[in-house]
């Protein structure tokens, strides 16, 4: 009787891809849908922060109290695989460049630690998103950069381009199989084709050719990877009307000791140049981190206010092994550091909102689901819409020319 498998993916698009490329490769294993039918139990984690750690050990501790063999991938099978091995939390773990090889690496009668290298390039291609009603594309590994709080390189290497033939091939065989959208992402995505002779913007025109794409979303971007090639796009109509630019702080002295490569003044022109072509504007931000003083807190403050930010991924700082920010003694504690974020969200959800009632054009919405009485989408500017209608309209892109604009979303009845 062939043993059944159960995977579990923490984190974020890049993840959701790894856990397709584990899945479309196991051969000799029965895939099932929940932790209770499985023998094993794989866990796709990620390690980002002590938040997402704690999640994914939690999770491992409950269904070890389910008696499930356990397998450690992801991000934290780098981090925290050999601490989780010794204290026989787990069975086995293998890193990102060995997911090709999860069928053989199941079959295991003997405890197991396969690192891996943190120098490959993916040559697997996901096939198949039918669990998604759009596709997920990879297009890069790794990150450059060295900023002060971050574990993600060590944990995924430097920077490195996926095979722009490759990419583009599959993407067409998703687009013949009635894929629509595509969601570009990658560890450090605007860094895509550095190693090539290429960039994000020379890719984004080549998908953007293919038969059937209707809208290309990208991942997080940093600002200083947004160069003038890039800007030339901004009025295409196949690239969706919001991107994601990642600041991680408003002031100018936090940045420097963040160690990131934006410049405030800089950040600012940016996020005006693109607000006023009509996209939202979504960014990453952290309260909290060492060094934020009462002064650079208000200075951040105030700058927060003036740029046109409609999403918010914020969170409080998170102590990293390894990294230089947990060396710095001039903590924040933590009930500040959670003020501070309730400040943000609350700002950029009076932002999202006033930017959803000023809309005058129609909403492009790709429905994806049924939530009660509603089925459920998101428009061109990543917003989401909850539509009423007697109709089956999963996987259907609706033009909606009349919504209500709630606070927490928009409404419509087809």
């Amino acid at each position: 009787m062939r043993k059944r498998v159960f995977l579990k993916t923490f984190g974020c698009r890049t993840n959701i891809y790894d856990s397709n490329i584990m899945l479309q490769n196991i051969k000799d294993f029965d895939i099932v849908d929940c932790e209770e039918d499985a023998d094993i139990i794989v866990v796709n984690s990620c390690t980002v922060t002590n938040g997402a750690d704690s999640s994914a050990r939690s999770y491992i501790n409950s269904v070890n109290k389910m008696g499930k063999k356990v397998i450690l991938a992801g991000c934290g099978a780098i981090s925290k695989g050999d601490e989780l091995l010794k204290s026989d939390k787990i069975f086995g773990y293998f890193g990102h460049s060995e997911k090709s090889k999860i069928n053989q690496l199941l079959k295991s009668d003997k405890k197991f630690a396969q690192k891996g290298d943190l120098s490959f390039v993916d040559s697997d291609v996901v096939e198949d998103f039918s669990s998604y009603t759009k596709a997920f594309i990879k297009i890069q590994e790794g990150c450059d950069f060295n900023c002060s709080y971050c574990i993600i390189p060590m944990v995924r290497g430097r920077a490195r381009s996926m095979d722009e033939k490759r990419i583009l091939a599959q993407i067409e065989k998703l687009a013949l199989n009635g894929y629509g959208e595509f969601v570009l992402s990658g560890t450090n995505l605007g860094s895509y084709g550095k190693d090539t002779n290429s960039s994000i913007a020379k890719l984004l025109k080549k998908i953007s050719q293919i038969k059937g794409v209707k809208r290309i979303r990208l991942g997080s971007l940093e600002p200083v990877q947004i160069d003038d090639e890039f800007k030339e796009l901004l009025d295409e109509s196949w690239i969706e009307k919001h991107l994601h630019i990642a600041l991680q702080h408003t002031s100018e002295k936090m940045l420097r000791i963040m160690r990131r490569r934006n410049i405030l003044k800089d950040d600012l022109n940016l996020f005006e140049l693109i607000a006023d072509k009509g996209f939202s504007l979504g960014t990453d931000f952290i309260t909290g981190h060492p060094g934020e003083s009462e002064q650079i807190w208000s200075e951040a403050l105030k700058n927060f206010k003036s740029f046109p930010i409609t999403h918010l991924h914020a969170f409080t700082f998170s102590k990293r092994d390894h990294t230089h920010s947990a060396t710095i003694k001039e903590t924040v504690a933590g009930d500040i550091a959670k003020e501070r974020l309730k400040i943000l969200e609350e700002i950029v959800k009076n932002n999202n909102f006033k930017f959803r009632k000023d809309i005058k054009k129609p909403l492009l919405v790709l429905v994806e689901e049924s939530r009660g009485e509603n089925q459920v989408g998101y428009d061109q500017f990543f917003n989401k819409v909850y539509i009423k209608s007697d109709l089956d309209l999963k996987k259907e892109w609706i033009s909606v020319e009349e919504f209500e604009v709630k606070m927490d979303a928009n409404y419509a009845r087809l």
